[in-house]
């Protein structure tokens, strides 16, 4: 995996800023970002949580979250599937997919069309801490995503072919958390 330079990133919502080394800062309530020309079959997110931001914005359903994870085959707003570690209100590991056929930004579906992805296998993660760096890895062998919390397998599962898209990038997602993070991914 080759960590992914800041200039790679297309940023749709929110704002990454350069940091220390090959890390990048968030400090905004809300950051969406992709990776053209990545791969979804292994996928790094190197972070360290710097604590809740200043301005907190709730989700388009109206629910107050704090969370931080990977985007996976992420078509666009509307088709996307996630792995994210939520902090607050529920810590845990959740992994879900959001499918709108022929809708395509944020305008368009709102927050409709997400699914949960049952787990074959659950370990809820241990507790993020403040200023500790923290990793969150996945890796997909066909329909099976395997999602690990600092190398502890934390979710395994059957992915529904309908969250899957060949080709489609990955990306990162934060709400209401500020971080310095780093993304690893395979490059096409």
């Amino acid at each position: 995996m080759i960590p992914i330079p800041i200039s790679r990133l297309k940023v749709t919502e929110g704002s990454l800023e350069p940091g220390p080394g090959e890390q990048f800062l968030v400090d905004g309530p809300r950051m969406r970002a992709v990776v053209q020309g990545s791969s979804t079959s292994t996928v790094e997110l190197r972070f360290t949580l710097l604590g809740p931001t200043t301005n907190q914005v709730a989700l388009a359903s109206g629910e107050q979250r704090q969370q931080v994870g990977l985007k996976l085959f992420a078509v666009d707003a509307c088709n996307v599937l996630y792995a994210m570690w939520r902090l607050a209100p529920k810590p845990g590991l959740v992994v879900n997919f959001k499918r709108n056929p022929g809708q395509h930004s944020s305008r368009e579906c709102g927050n409709r069309g997400y699914t949960i992805v049952r787990p074959a296998q659950h370990a809820l993660p241990g507790p993020l801490e403040l200023g500790v760096p923290h990793t969150l890895r996945v890796r997909f062998d066909g329909p099976t995503l395997r999602v690990w919390v600092n190398d502890t397998l934390a979710w395994s599962g059957t992915v529904p072919e309908e969250a899957l898209v060949p080709g489609a990038p990955v990306g990162i997602r934060s709400d209401n958390v500020r971080l310095a993070l780093q993304l690893a991914a395979p490059l096409r």
